[in-house]
C-alpha cells in the first residue's frame, strides 16, 4: 500500500482532470502526492465550487470540444476522465457513445491523440456499469479499441462506493497504462474478486485481442452500515422538516410493503434513518423507502424525482425532509468540502455528478501511484 502525502520527498505526479466537475478527483489524489496542473469542465457553477476549494487558475472553463493538446501544460503523467454517463446509464436514454453527452469520450481520446509522444503514462476513466452493456457491449469494445490504438494497455474493474461511504454507487473504471507495466501485471482473464466480478471477467475475456492487463488489488473494506455519520442533526422545529400535511401525503403514497417497513421503524425505541426516492408507477408519483440503512445513489438534481429525501423514524414519530448539501458532501466522502461556491441546488447537482473521494483515493493508493512511481524508477535499478 502506498502511503504518501504532498509533503513527501518524491516529486509530485502531474495530473490533468478532464470533466473535472467540482474537483473531487483532485480532493482524493492531492494528499497522495498528485498535483492537478490542469482541469476542464463546461459548467460554470461547478467551476465556482471548484474554485471555492482549490486554486482554479489552471481551470479551463468550456466545452471539451474546444480543448486541444496545446492547452495542456507539459509533462502530464496522469489524466482522469469522468465523462458524462447520461447516454450510458440504465436510467438514461441509452444512446451510448453516439449520444451528445457520453460521446464526449471521443473528445477525450482526440486530445490524447493530439498529445502524441507527450501522452500521459496513465489514464483513469470512470463511468456507470451501463457502459459495459451499452449497445450490446459495442460501446465499451470501441472505447477499449481506441485506447489500445493510443498505446494504452487497459484494465477494467468495478468499485461500489458503499465499501467506503453509506451510499450504493456502483461504478466501473478503466485504467490505461502506456509503456512498461509493473512486474505484477498479468494478462488473460483476472481471478474472480470483489473488484472483478463475473461480468468484469467477461469484459477481459472478450477483449483479449486488444492490449489488456490486470493488476492485483486488495479486498475492499466493509464500509459503513448506516447513515449515522452522514445525517446533519437538527431539531424538530427546524423549517427544513416537512409539515404534517406533506408528511401525511408521503406516508399515504407508500405501498403496503413500504408502509409496513416504515411502521416497524417508526415504532422502534431507537432513532434510525432511511432515504427515499420519488418514483412514477402507472402514472402516479409514489415514494419508495430504501430497504437497507444506507443511501441510494445520489443523482444530479434536475427535478424532484432525482432528489433524495431523508426519513427519520423512531419513538413513535416520523420526520421527512430533503437531504442537505452537507449530507450530500458526506455521502461523497467530502465532508470538509466548502459549500460556498453556489446555491444549495447547485451543490446537490455538483455532488450528484461527481466521484466519491474515498473510492478514487483507494484506487490512487493501490493502483495509480504504484504504477506511476514504478515507472519513474530506472528499469536497471
Amino acid at each position: 500500500m502506498v502511503e504518501e502525502s504532498a509533503g513527501d520527498a518524491q516529486p509530485a505526479i502531474r495530473a490533468a482532470e478532464f470533466f473535472a466537475g467540482i474537483g473531487l478527483v483532485r480532493e482524493a489524489l492531492e494528499p497522495l502526492g498528485v498535483e492537478v496542473v490542469w482541469a476542464n469542465d463546461i459548467e460554470k457553477a461547478k467551476r465556482d465550487a471548484y474554485s471555492a476549494n482549490h486554486d482554479a487558475t489552471h481551470f479551463q472553463l468550456g466545452d471539451v470540444r474546444s480543448v486541444g493538446a496545446s492547452h495542456l501544460p507539459p509533462n502530464v503523467e496522469l489524466a482522469t476522465s469522468s465523462f458524462p454517463c447520461v447516454d450510458l446509464s440504465l436510467a438514461g436514454n441509452r444512446r451510448g457513445l453516439v449520444g451528445s453527452q457520453s460521446g464526449m469520450f471521443w473528445e477525450f481520446a482526440r486530445v490524447l491523440e493530439e498529445m502524441q509522444d507527450q501522452r500521459p503514462r496513465v489514464v483513469l476513466l470512470e463511468n456507470v456499469h451501463g457502459f459495459a452493456t451499452s449497445h450490446g457491449g459495442k460501446d465499451l469494445a470501441d472505447a477499449l479499441a481506441r485506447l489500445s490504438e493510443l498505446d494504452y494497455s487497459c484494465d477494467v474493474f468495478a468499485v461500489d462506493a458503499r465499501h467506503f461511504v453509506p451510499q450504493s454507487r456502483p461504478r466501473m473504471f478503466i485504467a490505461g497504462v502506456r509503456g512498461a507495466l509493473p512486474p505484477e501485471a498479468q494478462t488473460g482473464i483476472p481471478p474472480l474478486s470483489d473488484v472483478r466480478p463475473a461480468w468484469v471477467q467477461r469484459v477481459h475475456a472478450g477483449h483479449q485481442h486488444l492490449r489488456m492487463h490486470h493488476l492485483p488489488l486488495p479486498r475492499l473494506p466493509e464500509g459503513p452500515q448506516d447513515l449515522s455519520g452522514v445525517v446533519e442533526k437538527m431539531d424538530g422545529a427546524d423549517s427544513r422538516w416537512w409539515d404534517r400535511d406533506r408528511v401525511s401525503a408521503f406516508v399515504a403514497s407508500l405501498s403496503p410493503l413500504q408502509s409496513a417497513r416504515m411502521e416497524a421503524l417508526r415504532d422502534s425505541t431507537g432513532i434510525s434513518w432511511r432515504t427515499a426516492y420519488r418514483r412514477t408507477r402507472k402514472g402516479v408519483a409514489v415514494w419508495e423507502l430504501r430497504r437497507d440503512a444506507i443511501g441510494g445513489c445520489l443523482r444530479t438534481t434536475g427535478g424532484g424525482s432525482s432528489k433524495q429525501a431523508l426519513v427519520e423514524l423512531g419513538r413513535g414519530d416520523i420526520r421527512v425532509r430533503w437531504m442537505t448539501p452537507l449530507e450530500y458532501a458526506r455521502m461523497m466522502g467530502a465532508g470538509s468540502y466548502r459549500l460556498s461556491g453556489g446555491t444549495p441546488n447547485q451543490a446537490l447537482f455538483g455532488f450528484g455528478d461527481a466521484v466519491v473521494v474515498d473510492v478514487i483515493r483507494w484506487i490512487g493508493q493501490h493502483y495509480l501511484l504504484p504504477v506511476l512511481r514504478w515507472q519513474k524508477v530506472p528499469q536497471a535499478a
